[in-house]
Formats: structure tokens, sequence, C-alpha cells
């Protein structure tokens, strides 16, 4: 599936987020792909705030398939749903938990994490910091995303001197 498919879903589903007023943002190797330092993406990773869940499940349930739960030792989170719509995959999380040396790390998405709003085709897309997923990805382990981050940002502070 080509990027451009996967975006053209995704923007449908981040209208009808934005017109039901969910707190949501998006992560993981979207946001990456969305603020240039990957060029690849494979889902969609979706950020929502803990008292929005329920809301977006239903709408999610209204556009695609829900997967069967598939859970990972290395997340507690509150709340991680699978959707397939149109073809495309998103994982949805709520009360975001990485768990690392035996130890929780919980970070719940709310209004004031949001860092920023990308617009693309007229549509507001609420993005999370990518020195936050430098935390998370740190915790995860996932060495590949930590050094391309890390890349992006010794690049932009080089290119701001």
């Amino acid at each position: 599936m080509t990027n451009e498919i996967k975006i053209a879903t995704f923007l449908k589903v981040a209208k009808i987020l934005n017109e039901n007023n969910i707190t949501w943002a998006v992560g993981a190797s979207l946001l990456l792909y969305l603020k240039g330092i990957t060029d690849k993406f494979n889902d969609i990773d979706l950020m929502v705030a803990e008292n929005d869940i329920e809301k977006t499940k239903n709408i999610f349930l209204s556009l695609g398939k829900e997967y069967a739960k598939n859970p990972n030792l290395q997340y507690k989170s509150k709340c991680f749903l699978e959707f397939n719509v149109d073809g495309i995959d998103f994982d949805i999380i709520s009360g975001f938990i990485i768990v690392n040396n035996n130890c929780d790390h919980y970070f719940p998405l709310e209004k004031h994490s949001i860092v920023e709003y990308f617009c693309l085709e007229n549509i507001s897309i609420p993005l999370q910091s990518v020195n936050d997923w430098l935390t998370y990805y740190t915790l995860m382990n996932r060495k590949e995303k930590v050094e391309m981050i890390k890349n992006y940002l010794n690049k932009n502070i080089k290119e701001l001197k």
C-alpha cells in the first residue's frame, strides 16, 4: 500500500475525529514521516485522551473492523485497540504505558502534550513531540528509531546555529 493511499485514509479518519472533538495526536512512525524524519510508515498510531476512548472506539467501529486483542508484555496501556479502515491498520492507544526494567512509565495524552499542529489538505493534524517519542523509543529499546530522531534533532540544532 502506498503512502499516498494510507494518508488519504488517515485524513478521512482525522477529519471525523476533529468533527467529534476528540483529543488525539499522531505518534510513532507516522509522526516521524510527517516531520520528514523517515520516508516510510506501516500502520498509523493515534494517541487518544483517556476520557475520549469510548467515543473514539465507536467512531472506528463505524469505519472499519476491529482486530482481536494481541497483548504485548512491553506495554500496559490502559487501552490499546487495533482497527483496519479501508485496508489500513490503525493502532489506537490511550493511557500509554511502557514497561522498562520492570518499571511502568505512564504517558497519558493530554491537551497540553499536543505541541504542534500540521495542516494537510485543510485538515488540522495534532502531533506529539518528537522529543517525547525519543523518550518512548528509548524505553522501548528501538535503537533504529532513536538514532533516526537523534540525527534529525542534531541536524536541526546545527541549522539553527
